[in-house]
């Protein structure tokens, strides 16, 4: 009718469980839905055969990233010790590092961190530590052979130039294995500060090294030594870390000099004193094997032909092949010539043993049975012949050694000889001894 009035328009609910329902079904279509959706690694495909597809090329992707090269390890069945360089800026620690390893490893202390210092890590690796010097041309050198680098950096300090060109040089001559070591905490008070420093400094190793590089943190020392627990952590990722062999190590020769002697003739130096030396050097021999007559290139000095290689025992053997779970005392060995430890030294045609001078002892003259009736026969003689002779070996004694013998026939202490000594002022006067002040100083303590 034309007087009615027009139908009300629709209008959609805003609140209500209906309206609840026509919102979250647009959202849905929208594809803003909340809620998280089911994680694709945890369950099965969900799609169809392009989603397997997908993953399975994802899967081939991540398979491809981590396949390498195969490389040979040319090792012989005894592989020589794995070279383990500390490096660091100077006054950050290094030596105090590397005498603390080596009485974790060996039970030894040592006061002379000097050239390369060898010990048995375990019953199948060997160590060769060696303290990197704050010099442009022996970090050179030593990246060029070391296995692994322990990067000792000051947490006071943070990193320094050092640090950075000595990392510029390993990426150059093939970049071996690296570990951080923070050093210098105990100079923070603060432990909200220690963290703070701890976090950036691992952000800034990782970028530098890759993402999840190892970093350990030494604390302050007790008695030149760091803590026995963070070494121990320290030691033991030494132990069973792998080293993968580079390519260029792997096809040449080196070796790094254990030690070296002078073997030139003494009477060709006496009569010019510029001649040409003939120098005898010991070390492992790493890589692939020499051959006779190879040309070799000593960092600093040149080229040089080898004249002869000579194959000697070893110095810091591995132990026996017997099944343990730790190794003894006496297999704990430890090989660093250059820094005065070690008694036994292995030469081309000879051994030596090394005394200290504080357990060299002569033998008594009574012990030496034959040399004895040899010096009274040649006495008697001398005698029956009218003439003095004196003793060889008497004569061939030096000051020095006559009074070692004279000190070690000595039957009592200096305290004793000094406790029953006297002392006479005049001719028939009593003899002051010394048991008499001690018995009037014990006297006047008694009062």
């Amino acid at each position: 009718m034309e007087g009615d009035k027009p139908a009300k328009a629709h209008r959609s609910p805003h609140s209500g469980a209906k309206a609840d329902k026509k919102k979250a079904f647009k959202k849905k279509k929208k594809g803003l839905d909340g809620e998280k959706s089911h994680n694709p690694r945890a369950f099965t495909f969900s799609g169809g055969y392009k989603t397997l597809e997908k993953a399975a090329r994802r899967k081939m992707d991540i398979d491809a990233k981590k396949t390498r090269m195969p490389t040979a390890d040319r090792a012989s069945e005894e592989p020589p010790p794995y070279v383990v360089v500390v490096h660091g800026p100077p006054q950050v620690g290094k030596t105090t590092l590397i005498k603390s390893l080596v009485k974790h490893y060996t039970k030894h202390n040592i006061t002379d961190v000097s050239g390369p210092i060898t010990v048995v890590s375990g019953k199948q690796r060997r160590l060769t530590f060696f303290e990197c010097p704050n010099d442009l041309q022996a970090m050179i050198d030593l990246a060029k052979v070391a296995d692994l680098v322990l990067l000792l950096v000051d947490a006071k300090f943070g990193f320094e130039m050092e640090t950075f060109e000595f990392l510029n040089i390993m990426q150059t001559h093939g970049f071996p294995r690296v570990m951080g070591v923070l050093t210098h905490l105990d100079l923070f008070k603060d432990s909200k500060t220690i963290r703070k420093t701890k976090k950036r400094l691992k952000q800034r190793f990782w970028t530098e090294i890759y993402d999840g590089a190892k970093l350990f943190y030494l604390s302050g020392q007790t008695h030149g030594r760091y803590p026995k627990n963070e070494v121990h952590n320290l030691s033991r990722f030494i132990s069973v870390l792998k080293f993968r062999p580079l390519t260029w190590r792997s096809a040449h020769p080196y070796v790094l000099i254990d030690r070296f002697e002078d073997i030139t003739d003494p009477e060709l130096l006496r009569q010019n004193e510029r001649a040409d030396r003939t120098i005898s050097m010991f070390g492992y021999v790493r890589g692939t094997a020499f051959k006779p007559q190879q040309r070799v290139h000593i960092p600093g000095l040149g080229d040089f032909s080898m004249k002869d290689i000579t194959s000697l025992d070893d110095p810091c053997p591995l132990p026996n092949k017997e099944k343990k779970r730790t190794l003894n005392e006496k297999e704990r060995l430890l090989y660093a010539p250059m820094a005065n430890v070690g008694n036994v030294m292995y030469d081309k045609d000879a051994v030596y043993i090394n005394i200290p001078d504080q357990h060299v002892h002569f033998t008594k003259k009574s012990l030496l049975v034959g040399d004895k009736a040899k010096e009274e026969e040649e006495t008697a003689a001398a005698a029956a012949n009218g003439n003095d002779i004196q003793s060889d070996s008497e004569g061939e004694q030096g000051e020095g050694e006559k009074m070692v013998r004279t000190l070690q026939d000595l039957q009592s202490s200096m305290d004793e000889r000094l406790r029953g000594s006297q002392f006479q002022l005049f001719k028939h006067s009593a003899p002051i001894r010394n048991e008499d002040f001690d018995d009037d100083e014990e006297e006047e303590d008694g009062e």
